[in-house]
């Protein structure tokens, strides 16, 4: 049986490149139509040909260009997005002003400490190496990124989580957006963890890039990691058949606590359920009911931990402990219980959350020995 690789597509840096690409090529041109673009991705080094929807010449110097969103085969809500970029040639450069000038305009995050737009560092190398070898010496542009739907697509995410505000972040590494959460992937990710399972009698799971970055940094090894995306369930039962010894699992509170519910697909748009697993365990805690209706009413996961560090700092209580420390404990005996029920083995579960300023917050018992025992 042939199993079929989900297709990759590109992140959102790489349409946002080629919309601006096309609105330069129009002012050169001056030309009306853009077909499409190839965009030097520079992380893979390869070139990617890009569809343009529309590019025109706005009035004189200025001009848009627009394209759409894919992300190949991926659980993304950016998908057919509009990307639009709008490109002003300023003429020479005067003094030692940048050549290109890149802001965020409406549907591009800014982060609420400081409020620079959430424009990240490939996305900035992506477009200045591009629009660059298109211009002359002396010449100076300003690009304003656009995503109309940004502001609304936000509220669907965890970026408040993660202060950014008001919009989407163009964030990544690389200009392949990897089908992280398609079908096909879990047969990859299983094939992998199997062959992990063959060098190591303890794996460290990790839901995404944050959780697998900060592992490193702790000094876990890096063949230990298991990338799981959203598949917990199918991939904790995967190590119980491969005689896996033990797990942890390393992730953002706001994802690894609803495996606290029982909850082993952790996409948003499958379960959610965080405020009411997090008010849950407040209130199982002992903490007071107004308190309580408090962090139910809380916007993020984020923004409840908050509330709780709060309360802390002001009444010299230990909620975060106690509250974090039990969910913490009921994460591991559910992912072993879900380990026994599929597979009839009993593997000991520990777990390790950390917060949005990647710092951790809680170790569980279990989690804590097996952290100690691979770093």
């Amino acid at each position: 049986m042939t199993k079929t690789q989900p297709l990759s597509g590109y992140t959102l840096p790489v349409f946002a490149c080629a919309a601006a690409l096309a609105a330069l090529r129009c002012l050169r041109a001056g030309t009306q139509s853009v077909d499409s673009v190839s965009v030097d991705l520079l992380e893979p080094p390869i070139t990617a040909e890009i569809a343009i929807e529309q590019a025109s010449v706005l009035k004189t110097g200025t001009a848009l260009g627009v394209t759409r969103s894919d992300p190949g085969d991926n659980l993304d809500l950016t998908r057919n997005t509009p990307v639009w970029a709008m490109v002003e040639l300023l003429g020479e450069a005067e003094g030692e002003g940048e050549q290109i000038v890149i802001v965020g305009g409406e549907g591009i995050g800014h982060h609420k400490v400081g409020g620079g737009a959430a424009i990240y560092d490939y996305a900035m190398r992506l477009l200045r190496s591009n629009l660059s070898r298109e211009l002359a010496p002396g010449e100076r542009i300003t690009v304003t990124l656009i995503l109309p739907s940004g502001r609304q697509l936000a509220t669907r995410t965890s970026n408040e989580a993660f202060g950014v505000v008001e919009g989407l972040s163009l964030l990544g590494t690389t200009g392949i957006s990897q089908p992280l959460s398609a079908p096909g992937q879990l047969e990859i990710y299983r094939e992998q963890l199997q062959q992990k399972a063959e060098l190591f009698d303890t794996l460290v799971f990790c839901i995404g890039e944050n959780g697998s970055n900060l592992a490193r940094q702790l000094g876990i090894d890096p063949q230990r990691l298991v990338k799981t995306a959203n598949w917990l369930g199918p991939l904790l039962a995967e190590a119980g058949c491969q005689g896996v010894r033990s797990i942890l699992l390393f992730g953002y509170h706001g994802k690894l606590m609803k495996l606290a519910a029982g909850i082993f697909h952790t996409h948003h748009h499958l379960a959610d359920g965080r405020r009411e697993i997090l008010t849950a365990f407040c209130a199982k805690a002992g903490m007071p009911a107004d308190a309580c209706s408090a962090i139910f009413a809380a916007a993020t996961a984020e923004e409840a931990l908050g509330q709780l560090r709060a309360l802390d700092v002001a009444t010299g209580s230990h909620w975060v402990d106690r509250i974090y420390g039990d969910i913490a404990r009921e994460i591991d005996l559910r992912s072993s219980d879900c380990i026994f029920t599929h597979t009839n083995q009993r593997i000991p579960v520990g777990s390790v959350m950390f917060g949005r300023d990647r710092k951790i917050i809680v170790k569980s018992d279990i989690g804590d020995t097996f952290l100690t025992q691979i770093c």
